[in-house]
């Protein structure tokens, strides 16, 4: 696991600066009616006028410069001429490469008015990536952000996903050490300044089984249930912790 020099968590905080500004003006885009592939090409220019590149495409062969996941779609979504309509929540994830070094979050937001159940599936998630950041403490290990995210979900009756996790990021979009929404408390590495994380809890409103659609990228809940989504990048130094990704 690679801790980063101050000069690297600086790049690391223009890229992922710029991944939270996108995503913003990404967001404000959605509404009853929008087709997912133009999400997709206004975050694309957004990102290539100001001399970034989208971090996604490509990768893996991803053909798209955003995720764009809808109702039970938890992750890798891909965009379609499919029209987002009042009710749905969509999730929006975007990865951005700046000199060299990657910034990537993802948020899930209302599609005008949305059922009470999703509504409270929104903000239990959130809440369980601001636990789970909250968890970070010099000195501390890395599942205990593993531990608050599960107890907070679960907590209010929802459930974590486990085939997907969160990760380190910095020259490269995945890095080690991986971070699970699930398990005890004081274990794994010990967290210290100069490292750098992708924090991301996908959270189901029911059950945490997941299968991948027939386009080889979509990832579903198993029983069709709801699926959220937010994910901050965030760095640990000296001061204590800094969410990169936040406008």
């Amino acid at each position: 696991m690679e801790r980063k020099a101050s000069w690297e968590i600086e790049l690391l905080r223009k890229a992922n600066r710029l991944v939270a500004e996108a995503l913003q003006a990404v967001a404000a885009q959605v509404a009853p009616g929008v087709r997912t592939v133009d999400l997709d090409a206004f975050a694309e220019e957004y990102l290539r006028k100001r001399g970034a590149q989208p971090a996604f495409k490509g990768y893996r062969d991803y053909p798209f410069s955003l995720c764009v996941s809808v109702n039970e779609e938890v992750v890798h979504g891909l965009p379609s001429e499919r029209r987002l309509r009042a009710g749905d929540i969509v999730s929006l994830d975007l990865g951005t490469i700046v000199e060299g070094y990657y910034g990537d979050s993802a948020l899930t937001i209302p599609v005008g008015e949305v059922s009470e159940e999703a509504a409270r599936l929104l903000r239990v998630t959130q809440e369980a990536l601001m636990r789970g950041i909250g968890a970070v403490r010099l000195g501390g290990h890395l599942s205990d952000i593993s531990h608050a995210v599960q107890t907070h979900v679960e907590t209010h009756g929802f459930s974590v996903v486990r085939i997907f996790v969160g990760h380190g990021i910095g020259k490269a979009l995945h890095e080690d050490p991986q971070i699970p929404n699930y398990g005890p408390p004081g274990r794994g590495p010990q967290l210290t300044p100069g490292m750098v994380l992708a924090i991301e809890p996908m959270v189901n409103a029911g059950g945490p089984e997941v299968e991948i659609l027939p386009d080889n990228w979509t990832a579903v809940t198993k029983d069709r249930s709801l699926s959220a989504h937010f994910e901050h990048t965030i760095a640990l130094t000296e001061e204590g912790v800094e969410i990169l990704t936040q406008v």
